[in-house]
């Protein structure tokens, strides 16, 4: 056996590189098993350093595919001498996460859950470090991660994440809940994949979800906001739609005609939520419908103006003020204004949670507790001390 053979046997996943036109360089798997070669692409590019920024995102492209390298090299030596499901415990954390930040990158109306993602990483990167390996992560460093969440500071990733030095800024309760399930995802994935043997993660209690004010209309006020002029009929039509329906900003922004249905004597949506990506079938009454306007073609968004940002935000406030409403409103009061308004008119809980797309009761319960009428007629009961 020549020495070339030699070499192919004991490494049959090799990394090649492919130069591009654009001066990109297309790095894949060369592969050679049983006799056969071939090329597995991985849509990782290096490319041209001109900045100590494009050599640093070389460096973990490159990192990440020795990674997947890694791993079909053990996948090889599995099904050639059927031996038992190896354990990659020597894989970089660091590589591992950012391809689940990849994937999640890719995955379309992901955007925001991988913003998510990413800001984690910007921290994993200040706890650990590119020599890290899944090896190195037991009970211990996953407890130390969570601690770094209750002490570091707010942007701290950043060069100059704030003028004022002397003001120390954490992170938030919602922000370090968010991170530290990022992180048990990415281990679960781990653990699933065969990485690691063990799951650090196991009894290891996470960060409680911070309970935040609703802010929701009345009856009267969403009557007062229906009287009062906006300067963008569009915003209006959208958010009283809101209020009428439930439906998130995300979902009124992305709602398509071929969706509106007719449905024994109702109007239906027949929709897929882009936040849960659940499937849901929503019953609206005729006032929702009229805010919805002329029917345009299948393809078109009903709400063609609408548009969220930071401005939409503004208008909406200065919509509520000039209507004498001085609530601190977003978009999301049109929600939650929907289900403090069903349970106060009576419908039961469960068919409101149903109407709100929510998947467990106890996130709708959250509402009863902002609306609860028991509360408001035992504190009724109190006499008036005052009488003689």
């Amino acid at each position: 056996m020549s020495s070339d053979k030699n070499v192919q046997k004991k490494e049959p996943v090799k990394i090649r590189e492919k130069k591009l036109a654009n001066g990109n360089v297309h790095l894949f798997l060369d592969i050679y098993y049983n006799g056969k070669r071939t090329r597995e692409f991985l849509k990782l590019y290096l490319i041209p350093e001109k900045t100590p920024a494009d050599k640093e995102q070389n460096r973990q492209t490159y990192n990440l595919a020795v990674s997947i390298r890694s791993k079909r090299q053990l996948e090889l030596s599995r099904t050639e001498y059927d031996l038992p499901k190896p354990y990659a415990e020597e894989t970089p954390f660091l590589s591992f996460y950012r391809s689940m930040c990849e994937e999640r990158h890719k995955t379309p109306d992901s955007d925001g859950n991988w913003g998510n993602w990413h800001s984690c990483l910007k921290y994993l990167e200040i706890y650990a470090d590119e020599k890290t390996t899944f090896k190195d992560i037991n009970k211990e460093w996953v407890l130390g991660f969570k601690d770094f969440l209750n002490t570091v500071e707010k942007d701290s990733h950043k060069v100059t994440h704030k003028k004022d030095k002397s003001v120390f800024q954490g992170l938030s309760q919602n922000s370090k809940l968010s991170y530290f399930n990022k992180l048990r995802c990415c281990i679960n994935k781990a653990f699933e994949d065969g990485v690691i043997q063990f799951n650090p993660m196991r009894g290891v209690e996470g960060f409680k979800q911070e309970e935040v004010e609703r802010v929701y209309l009345t009856v009267e006020e969403i009557k007062s906001l229906t009287a009062t002029p906006c300067m963008y009929p569009w915003l209006k039509r959208a958010f009283l739609f809101s209020c009428l329906t439930g439906l998130r900003k995300s979902d009124i922004e992305k709602l398509l005609w071929s969706e509106v249905q007719d449905f024994d004597g109702f109007t239906r949506i027949v929709f897929r939520q882009k936040k849960t990506k659940a499937q849901e079938y929503l019953d609206i009454n005729e006032q929702a419908v009229q805010y919805m306007g002329e029917r345009g073609k299948p393809t078109d968004r009903v709400f063609s103006s609408f548009k969220y940002s930071a401005w939409t935000i503004l208008e909406l406030k200065k919509w509520a003020f000039t209507a004498g409403i001085t609530k601190n409103i977003t978009f999301h009061t049109g929600r939650h204004t929907f289900a403090t308004m069903m349970l106060s008119l009576g419908a039961d809980i469960y068919t409101v949670s149903k109407l709100l797309g929510h998947k467990e009761l106890a996130t709708t319960q959250i509402y009863a507790k902002v609306l609860d009428k028991r509360k408001q007629e035992a504190v009724s009961l109190i006499p008036n001390l005052e009488e003689k």
